[in-house]
């Protein structure tokens, strides 16, 4: 029996490297008999910025009330996201923000020091673009924008991080190398 798959798109526009990174794997992930929902974040209407912090509630526009529905249907989330400035988006980071909220994918407790992980049970996958030489960026930025996600978020909500693919440099890259790229995120819809 599949999966039921969320793709996130957290490039601000569909026709990106990230777009089709994303959209091979849905394809992919359909076709080996998984139920598939996307979310491009720079078709949503939402304010990315959680103006109050966590002092005021903020009310949710229609498409993030979507979103969060998404996510609880969720088995397996898959982000596809470039790497700018050594990290993630302000589009990805503040659809986190608002969407992954205390008492949705997180909730403090009373005397403990941890939260309880809401998102429990669900697994995800990343596909990661950049400019930089994957390798440099691992051995000498140390992955910022990785371990971001991996760790202080989707970890720290329960969701288990499986697999992370990294892709670049974008920049300079021919027809061949994005199709050997797109390839590779394909192999892995289908599991």
């Amino acid at each position: 029996m599949g999966k039921k798959i969320l793709v996130i798109l957290g490039h601000p526009s569909s026709n990106s490297f990230c777009g089709a990174l994303a959209e091979r794997y849905a394809q992919s992930a359909l076709r080996a008999g998984h139920e598939v929902r996307q979310l491009f974040l720079g078709q949503l209407d939402f304010d990315p910025v959680l103006r109050e912090g966590y002092q005021q509630i903020q009310p949710l526009e229609a498409d993030l009330r979507q979103a969060q529905a998404d996510v609880l249907w969720a088995e397996h989330l898959t982000l596809v996201y470039p790497i700018w400035w050594g990290g993630i988006p302000a589009l990805l980071k503040g659809f986190f923000d608002r969407v992954f909220l205390p008492g949705f994918a997180f909730k403090y407790r009373e005397g403990k020091a941890f939260p309880d992980k809401l998102l429990h049970g669900r697994t995800a996958h990343l596909l990661v673009t950049m400019d930089t030489p994957p390798w440099y960026y691992r051995w000498v930025y140390r992955m910022p924008g990785l371990h971001q996600i991996r760790k202080t978020t989707l970890a720290f909500c329960g969701i288990e991080p499986r697999r992370t693919l990294t892709f670049g440099p974008i920049l300079g890259s021919s027809a061949g190398q994005r199709e050997a790229w797109l390839l590779r995120a394909q192999a892995i819809a289908g599991r």
